[in-house]
């Protein structure tokens, strides 16, 4: 009788102790996105546009350019003190707050609009550059009102507020929804739309390379604000990123300087940096 208690509690000690084992393994892994895991990985993974010049997009050789870039580039040098220990993740405008939310990747910075319909599902950091909804169109044929959209295909991003924009205020406008913005162009200069909807500095930029098309509508809504984000409640990486905002690059004038070697000569000449910049966060 003795030896089968001994025994039974010898295997009671081994399950108890593997269950302690096993709360403690838990208790030390380090959450997905976390800063610890970002530094235990190695690599830090940001989500991009590929097609989005000049803010965020794949050169001929493969590599990732743009004024979102530098700034992912910064983040990777502060954190991981390389800045090229960055795993670039190439998503469409529809997939940026699935991505955050499956851990697919730990930032986004693809040109991201500052909604509070998205922020119910993510957070995001203090915003760096300020945008509105232009619409680009043939030279030939301007569009310069949204009364000459009424019964006429546009070209919008899912899930962009161009996309939210049309959908409320213009309902009487027939909408091209399509996945990469690339397709947006293509939709225009093909005649499958007369117009492509999206961000302004994006179709400015555009139209300067592209001889006979025109942003007849430079701003439509309210101003809108470009910032990064995180997973929803992914408070750690969120104050890390604000507090470089606020702190390191405010300091250094930083997207002032990103502007200058990224963004410059892709607008009209009297065009400014305080157009689009966001030193520090500040929007007023």
């Amino acid at each position: 009788m003795k030896k089968i208690i001994t025994a039974v509690s010898i295997a009671l000690l081994v399950v108890l102790t593997g269950c302690s084992s096993n709360t403690g393994g838990k208790a030390s892994t380090a959450k997905a996105g976390s800063l610890d895991a970002i530094k235990k990985e190695g690599k830090i993974k940001i989500g991009i546009f590929s097609d989005d010049a000049p803010f965020c997009y794949q050169d001929a050789d493969g590599s990732f350019k743009g004024y979102d870039v530098e700034l992912g580039k910064r983040v990777a040098k502060e954190l991981l003190g390389d800045e090229s220990k960055i795993t670039w993740v190439v998503m469409n405008p529809a997939d940026r707050i699935s991505y955050l939310q499956t851990d697919k990747v730990d930032l986004m910075l693809a040109d991201f609009t500052v909604t509070d319909e998205r922020a119910k599902s993510v957070d995001f950091t203090l915003p760096y550059e300020k945008v509105s909804i232009g619409v680009v169109s043939s030279e030939k044929t301007p569009i310069t009102s949204v009364d000459q959209l009424k019964g006429k295909d546009v070209a919008v991003n899912t899930g962009t507020t161009a996309d939210a924009y049309f959908t409320k205020n213009v309902p009487d406008a027939k909408l091209t929804k399509i996945d990469a913005i690339t397709d947006g162009y293509q939709a225009l200069i093909s005649g499958r739309a007369v117009a492509f909807a999206q961000d302004n500095t994006l179709l400015l930029s555009w139209a300067k390379k592209n001889p006979g098309y025109v942003v007849g509508i430079k701003e439509l809504g309210n101003k809108d604000y470009i910032a990064g984000a995180v997973k929803k409640g992914n408070n750690e990486l969120l104050d890390y990123v604000n507090g470089l905002i606020k702190g390191k690059l405010n300091d250094e004038k930083f997207f002032h300087k990103a502007y200058e070697s990224t963004l410059k000569s892709s607008f009209p000449d009297d065009f400014t940096a305080d157009q689009i910049v966001i030193e520090g966060g500040k929007t007023k």
